[in-house]
Protein backbone atom coordinates (compact mmCIF):
# COMPACT_ATOMS: atom_id res chain seq x y z
CA UNK A 1 0.00 0.00 0.00
CA UNK A 2 2.14 3.37 -0.87
CA UNK A 3 1.41 6.14 1.56
CA UNK A 4 1.67 9.61 1.81
CA UNK A 5 5.39 10.22 2.41
CA UNK A 6 4.65 12.31 5.50
CA UNK A 7 1.57 13.41 7.31
CA UNK A 8 2.05 16.05 9.74
CA UNK A 9 -1.35 15.91 12.40
CA UNK A 10 -2.16 18.04 15.64
CA UNK A 11 -4.91 17.11 17.96
CA UNK A 12 -6.37 19.46 21.00
CA UNK A 13 -8.96 18.70 23.08
CA UNK A 14 -10.81 21.68 24.12
CA UNK A 15 -8.07 24.79 24.51
CA UNK A 16 -5.22 22.59 25.99
CA UNK A 17 -2.96 20.37 23.43
CA UNK A 18 -2.92 17.06 23.36
CA UNK A 19 -1.39 14.52 21.02
CA UNK A 20 -1.73 10.69 20.05
CA UNK A 21 0.41 9.26 17.51
CA UNK A 22 1.28 6.19 15.25
CA UNK A 23 4.36 4.54 13.96
CA UNK A 24 5.20 6.13 10.81
CA UNK A 25 7.40 4.61 7.69
CA UNK A 26 10.46 6.21 6.59
CA UNK A 27 9.94 8.20 3.58
CA UNK A 28 10.34 6.69 -0.15
CA UNK A 29 12.29 8.92 -2.69
CA UNK A 30 9.72 8.90 -5.17
CA UNK A 31 11.56 11.28 -7.22
CA UNK A 32 14.59 8.82 -7.85
CA UNK A 33 12.64 5.61 -9.18
CA UNK A 34 10.86 4.85 -12.01
CA UNK A 35 8.90 1.61 -11.13
CA UNK A 36 6.62 1.14 -7.70
CA UNK A 37 8.33 -1.11 -5.06
CA UNK A 38 6.33 -4.13 -4.02
CA UNK A 39 6.70 -2.55 -0.43
CA UNK A 40 3.96 -0.16 -1.59
CA UNK A 41 1.99 -2.21 -3.93
CA UNK A 42 -1.88 -2.09 -3.14
CA UNK A 43 -2.91 -5.85 -2.18
CA UNK A 44 -6.53 -5.70 -2.30
CA UNK A 45 -7.72 -8.51 -4.42
CA UNK A 46 -8.97 -7.30 -8.41
CA UNK A 47 -7.03 -4.01 -7.37
CA UNK A 48 -7.01 -2.50 -10.69
CA UNK A 49 -10.95 -2.88 -10.90
CA UNK A 50 -11.31 -1.42 -6.90
CA UNK A 51 -9.24 1.81 -8.17
CA UNK A 52 -11.62 2.04 -11.19
CA UNK A 53 -13.97 5.41 -10.27
CA UNK A 54 -17.47 5.85 -12.09
CA UNK A 55 -16.72 9.53 -12.73
CA UNK A 56 -18.24 9.09 -16.06
CA UNK A 57 -21.64 8.35 -15.22
CA UNK A 58 -23.81 11.72 -15.78
CA UNK A 59 -26.68 10.34 -13.26
CA UNK A 60 -24.71 11.29 -9.87
CA UNK A 61 -22.87 13.72 -8.65
CA UNK A 62 -21.20 15.35 -5.25
CA UNK A 63 -23.65 17.95 -4.29
CA UNK A 64 -21.98 21.41 -4.45
CA UNK A 65 -23.86 23.60 -1.42
CA UNK A 66 -24.23 27.19 -0.61
CA UNK A 67 -23.92 27.61 3.02
CA UNK A 68 -25.70 31.02 2.30
CA UNK A 69 -28.30 29.34 0.24
CA UNK A 70 -31.86 29.86 2.03
CA UNK A 71 -32.48 26.23 1.64
CA UNK A 72 -28.85 24.85 2.70
CA UNK A 73 -30.15 22.91 6.13
CA UNK A 74 -32.40 20.86 3.56
CA UNK A 75 -29.69 20.29 1.14
CA UNK A 76 -27.31 19.28 3.60
CA UNK A 77 -29.47 16.82 5.24
CA UNK A 78 -30.35 15.57 1.89
CA UNK A 79 -26.30 15.14 0.99
CA UNK A 80 -25.83 13.18 4.52
CA UNK A 81 -28.51 10.97 3.95
CA UNK A 82 -27.58 10.10 0.08
CA UNK A 83 -23.54 10.74 0.09
CA UNK A 84 -22.43 11.08 3.51
CA UNK A 85 -20.53 13.72 1.85
CA UNK A 86 -20.76 16.84 -0.50
CA UNK A 87 -18.78 20.12 -1.51
CA UNK A 88 -19.18 22.85 0.57
CA UNK A 89 -18.67 27.03 -1.10
CA UNK A 90 -18.88 30.19 1.18
CA UNK A 91 -17.83 27.89 4.23
CA UNK A 92 -16.67 31.29 6.01
CA UNK A 93 -12.70 29.48 6.25
CA UNK A 94 -10.89 32.93 4.74
CA UNK A 95 -9.49 32.61 1.82
CA UNK A 96 -6.14 34.02 2.95
CA UNK A 97 -6.29 31.59 5.64
CA UNK A 98 -6.13 28.83 3.44
CA UNK A 99 -4.19 29.98 1.26
CA UNK A 100 -1.20 31.11 4.15
CA UNK A 101 -1.68 27.15 5.06
CA UNK A 102 -1.11 25.92 1.42
CA UNK A 103 1.94 27.19 1.21
CA UNK A 104 3.38 26.48 4.49
CA UNK A 105 2.34 22.86 4.21
CA UNK A 106 4.42 22.89 0.49
CA UNK A 107 7.10 24.06 2.55
CA UNK A 108 7.03 22.08 5.33
CA UNK A 109 7.14 18.46 3.07
CA UNK A 110 9.79 20.49 0.89
CA UNK A 111 12.05 20.25 3.99
CA UNK A 112 15.18 17.57 4.11
CA UNK A 113 13.95 14.42 5.69
CA UNK A 114 16.65 14.97 8.33
CA UNK A 115 14.98 17.69 9.58
CA UNK A 116 11.44 16.21 9.53
CA UNK A 117 12.63 13.56 11.72
CA UNK A 118 13.68 16.20 14.13
CA UNK A 119 10.19 16.12 15.56
CA UNK A 120 8.71 12.61 14.90
CA UNK A 121 6.91 11.29 17.11
CA UNK A 122 7.27 8.08 19.51
CA UNK A 123 5.35 4.81 17.97
CA UNK A 124 2.43 5.12 19.96
CA UNK A 125 0.71 8.09 18.78
CA UNK A 126 -0.67 8.82 15.45
CA UNK A 127 1.09 9.20 12.17
CA UNK A 128 2.70 12.99 12.23
CA UNK A 129 5.40 15.13 13.45
CA UNK A 130 4.56 16.43 17.59
CA UNK A 131 2.20 19.11 19.06
CA UNK A 132 1.09 21.87 17.57
CA UNK A 133 3.81 24.51 19.04
CA UNK A 134 6.23 22.64 17.26
CA UNK A 135 8.83 25.77 17.07
CA UNK A 136 12.52 24.08 18.18
CA UNK A 137 11.91 22.30 14.68
CA UNK A 138 9.75 24.25 12.61
CA UNK A 139 8.97 27.59 11.94
CA UNK A 140 6.17 29.92 14.23
CA UNK A 141 4.49 31.38 10.94
CA UNK A 142 3.75 27.50 9.97
CA UNK A 143 1.82 27.05 13.26
CA UNK A 144 0.18 29.97 13.21
CA UNK A 145 -1.12 28.77 9.79
CA UNK A 146 -2.35 25.58 11.18
CA UNK A 147 -3.74 26.74 14.35
CA UNK A 148 -5.98 29.60 12.64
CA UNK A 149 -7.43 27.02 9.61
CA UNK A 150 -7.88 25.00 12.51
CA UNK A 151 -10.13 27.61 14.81
CA UNK A 152 -12.19 28.49 11.50
CA UNK A 153 -12.47 24.52 10.59
CA UNK A 154 -13.96 24.12 14.02
CA UNK A 155 -16.79 27.26 13.68
CA UNK A 156 -17.42 25.98 10.04
CA UNK A 157 -17.94 22.21 12.05
CA UNK A 158 -20.28 23.65 14.33
CA UNK A 159 -22.58 25.53 12.69
CA UNK A 160 -22.87 22.16 10.67
CA UNK A 161 -23.57 19.88 13.30
CA UNK A 162 -25.94 22.54 13.94
CA UNK A 163 -27.98 22.62 10.91
CA UNK A 164 -27.65 18.70 10.93
CA UNK A 165 -29.35 18.81 14.33
CA UNK A 166 -31.90 20.95 13.36
CA UNK A 167 -32.93 18.94 9.99
CA UNK A 168 -33.02 15.34 12.28
CA UNK A 169 -35.14 17.37 14.35
CA UNK A 170 -32.57 16.98 17.40
CA UNK A 171 -33.67 19.62 20.15
CA UNK A 172 -31.08 22.46 20.93
CA UNK A 173 -30.89 20.98 24.42
CA UNK A 174 -29.15 17.70 23.29
CA UNK A 175 -27.02 19.41 21.03
CA UNK A 176 -25.34 21.41 23.46
CA UNK A 177 -24.15 18.72 25.14
CA UNK A 178 -21.74 18.09 22.15
CA UNK A 179 -20.05 20.95 20.64
CA UNK A 180 -17.95 23.71 22.42
CA UNK A 181 -14.72 23.72 23.72
CA UNK A 182 -15.03 21.28 26.37
CA UNK A 183 -17.14 19.27 24.50
CA UNK A 184 -14.78 18.69 21.72
CA UNK A 185 -11.28 17.27 20.24
CA UNK A 186 -10.08 18.71 17.18
CA UNK A 187 -7.22 16.91 14.98
CA UNK A 188 -5.92 18.79 12.35
CA UNK A 189 -3.17 16.73 9.44
CA UNK A 190 -1.66 18.00 6.13
CA UNK A 191 -0.66 15.27 3.87
CA UNK A 192 1.47 14.85 1.02
CA UNK A 193 1.16 11.87 -2.16
CA UNK A 194 4.02 12.69 -4.22
CA UNK A 195 4.11 11.43 -7.98
CA UNK A 196 3.80 7.57 -8.25
CA UNK A 197 5.47 6.19 -11.20
CA UNK A 198 2.69 3.06 -11.03
CA UNK A 199 -0.87 4.67 -9.78
CA UNK A 200 -3.01 1.74 -11.03
CA UNK A 201 -1.45 -0.53 -8.49
CA UNK A 202 -0.80 2.21 -5.67
CA UNK A 203 -3.21 3.87 -2.96
CA UNK A 204 -2.83 6.71 -0.79
CA UNK A 205 -5.29 6.03 1.54
CA UNK A 206 -6.94 2.23 1.70
CA UNK A 207 -10.95 2.69 2.07
CA UNK A 208 -11.95 3.77 5.59
CA UNK A 209 -14.66 6.07 7.74
CA UNK A 210 -13.75 8.99 9.55
CA UNK A 211 -14.69 8.54 13.62
CA UNK A 212 -15.58 12.76 13.30
CA UNK A 213 -18.68 14.34 13.13
CA UNK A 214 -17.57 16.09 9.95
CA UNK A 215 -14.32 16.23 8.32
CA UNK A 216 -13.88 19.20 6.38
CA UNK A 217 -11.16 18.51 3.57
CA UNK A 218 -8.77 20.74 1.12
CA UNK A 219 -7.37 19.13 -1.45
CA UNK A 220 -4.41 21.67 -3.24
CA UNK A 221 -3.12 20.30 -6.72
CA UNK A 222 -4.85 17.46 -7.61
CA UNK A 223 -7.82 15.88 -7.30
CA UNK A 224 -7.35 12.26 -5.12
CA UNK A 225 -9.72 12.01 -2.60
CA UNK A 226 -12.84 9.35 -3.90
CA UNK A 227 -16.81 8.80 -1.98
CA UNK A 228 -18.19 5.32 -2.43
CA UNK A 229 -21.84 5.62 -2.97
CA UNK A 230 -24.10 2.62 -2.37
CA UNK A 231 -24.93 0.49 -5.62
CA UNK A 232 -22.72 2.78 -8.21
CA UNK A 233 -19.28 2.76 -6.85
CA UNK A 234 -16.46 5.12 -6.72
CA UNK A 235 -16.50 8.67 -7.53
CA UNK A 236 -13.58 11.17 -7.53
CA UNK A 237 -14.42 14.47 -5.73
CA UNK A 238 -13.05 17.12 -8.49
CA UNK A 239 -10.97 20.44 -7.52
CA UNK A 240 -13.55 22.74 -7.58
CA UNK A 241 -12.19 26.33 -6.96
CA UNK A 242 -13.54 28.25 -3.22
CA UNK A 243 -14.83 24.93 -1.63
CA UNK A 244 -14.08 22.46 1.07
CA UNK A 245 -15.22 18.58 0.90
CA UNK A 246 -17.12 17.67 4.16
CA UNK A 247 -17.40 14.33 5.25
CA UNK A 248 -20.07 12.90 7.66
CA UNK A 249 -18.68 10.59 10.18
CA UNK A 250 -19.03 7.65 12.13
CA UNK A 251 -20.51 9.97 15.77
CA UNK A 252 -22.73 11.81 13.49
CA UNK A 253 -23.82 7.96 11.10
CA UNK A 254 -24.54 6.69 14.93
CA UNK A 255 -26.51 9.50 16.32
CA UNK A 256 -28.83 10.04 13.29
CA UNK A 257 -29.47 5.93 14.07
CA UNK A 258 -28.21 5.82 10.52
CA UNK A 259 -30.00 8.18 8.53
CA UNK A 260 -26.86 10.29 7.69
CA UNK A 261 -24.20 8.15 6.30
CA UNK A 262 -20.78 7.37 7.42
CA UNK A 263 -18.82 8.41 4.15
CA UNK A 264 -16.42 5.68 2.86
CA UNK A 265 -13.37 7.17 1.33
CA UNK A 266 -10.03 6.23 0.14
CA UNK A 267 -7.41 8.72 -1.29
CA UNK A 268 -5.63 7.69 -5.36
CA UNK A 269 -2.08 8.86 -5.92
CA UNK A 270 -1.36 9.63 -9.63
CA UNK A 271 1.75 10.32 -11.93
CA UNK A 272 1.30 13.94 -12.85
CA UNK A 273 0.91 15.82 -10.14
CA UNK A 274 2.41 16.35 -6.54
CA UNK A 275 -1.41 16.06 -4.56
CA UNK A 276 -1.65 17.61 -1.05
CA UNK A 277 -4.35 17.78 1.67
CA UNK A 278 -5.14 19.66 4.90
CA UNK A 279 -7.63 17.33 6.92
CA UNK A 280 -9.29 18.52 9.80
CA UNK A 281 -11.65 16.56 12.02
CA UNK A 282 -14.11 17.01 14.74
CA UNK A 283 -15.43 14.87 16.93
CA UNK A 284 -16.67 14.80 20.58
CA UNK A 285 -14.63 14.08 24.05
CA UNK A 286 -13.77 9.72 24.38
CA UNK A 287 -16.10 9.89 27.40
CA UNK A 288 -19.05 10.95 25.11
CA UNK A 289 -21.87 7.98 25.41
CA UNK A 290 -22.86 7.67 21.49
CA UNK A 291 -25.96 6.01 21.16
CA UNK A 292 -29.14 7.57 18.48
CA UNK A 293 -30.75 10.67 19.51
CA UNK A 294 -34.50 10.46 19.84
CA UNK A 295 -35.42 13.18 17.33
CA UNK A 296 -39.03 14.91 16.98
CA UNK A 297 -39.93 13.30 13.91
CA UNK A 298 -39.13 9.61 13.49
CA UNK A 299 -39.81 6.72 15.72
CA UNK A 300 -37.40 4.01 14.38
CA UNK A 301 -35.89 1.32 16.64
CA UNK A 302 -32.01 2.04 17.38
CA UNK A 303 -29.43 1.04 14.77
CA UNK A 304 -27.10 0.96 17.18
CA UNK A 305 -26.24 -0.61 20.64
CA UNK A 306 -26.85 1.74 23.90
CA UNK A 307 -24.32 2.97 26.66
CA UNK A 308 -21.86 2.81 24.20
CA UNK A 309 -18.56 5.27 24.85
CA UNK A 310 -16.74 7.25 22.48
CA UNK A 311 -13.36 5.54 24.14
CA UNK A 312 -15.24 1.80 24.02
CA UNK A 313 -16.01 2.39 20.31
CA UNK A 314 -12.72 3.53 19.33
CA UNK A 315 -11.32 0.25 21.01
CA UNK A 316 -13.83 -1.90 18.52
CA UNK A 317 -12.72 0.46 15.72
CA UNK A 318 -9.02 0.08 16.61
CA UNK A 319 -9.24 -3.63 16.57
CA UNK A 320 -12.06 -4.24 13.64
CA UNK A 321 -11.27 -0.94 11.13
CA UNK A 322 -13.88 -0.84 8.15
CA UNK A 323 -16.05 -3.44 10.42
CA UNK A 324 -16.14 -1.61 13.56
CA UNK A 325 -20.46 0.29 12.99
CA UNK A 326 -21.37 -3.19 11.44
CA UNK A 327 -20.37 -4.73 15.32
CA UNK A 328 -22.29 -2.33 17.19
CA UNK A 329 -24.74 -2.17 15.10
CA UNK A 330 -28.37 -3.79 16.75
CA UNK A 331 -28.82 -7.60 14.63
CA UNK A 332 -32.06 -7.49 13.07
CA UNK A 333 -34.19 -10.49 13.66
Amino acid sequence: MATPVFAASVETHGENSNTKTLPINLPLDFSSIKLLPETHAWHESNNKKKIENNNESSLFALPIIDLNDPNAMELIGHACEEWGAFQLKNHGIPKSVIKELEIQTKRLFDLSKEQKMKALRSCDHPTGYGTLWITPFFQQRLCDAMKKFQDESSVLVEKLIHLGFKYLGISKDQEGNWIGPNNRVDALQLNSYPICPNPENAMGIGPHTDTSFFTVVHQIQSSGLQIFKDGSGWFTVPLEPNTVVINTGDILHILSNARFKSALHRVTVNNIKHRYSMVYFYRPTMDHVISPLVSNNTHDDPRFRAALTLKEYSAIKDKNFENALSIVSVKED
